[in-house]
């Protein structure tokens, strides 16, 4: 299977040149999309991390008896 291609614009002349990736062009390619897909994983699980730290003091909250507006109060 042929490397993904770049294209490479001259704006003076107009020139279109269609370009294939090196090799080490598509690793990099690669290697930045891991990156960014473990970044993407990290970020979801500190948001869900915080949803359950957030629904677990709610729960306690409602344990001892305050109100929803109460709780709402208090999280400002």
């Amino acid at each position: 299977m042929p490397n993904p291609t770049k294209i490479i614009i001259n704006c003076e002349t107009k020139e279109e040149q269609i370009i294939e990736l090196t090799d080490e062009e598509v690793a990099e390619m690669e290697a930045a999309a891991a990156i960014a897909e473990e970044k993407r994983q990290e970020e979801e699980a500190a948001q869900a991390a915080k949803a359950t730290a957030a629904a677990s003091a709610v729960a306690k909250l409602e344990a001892i008896g305050l109100t929803a507006e109460e709780i709402a109060a208090l999280r400002g």
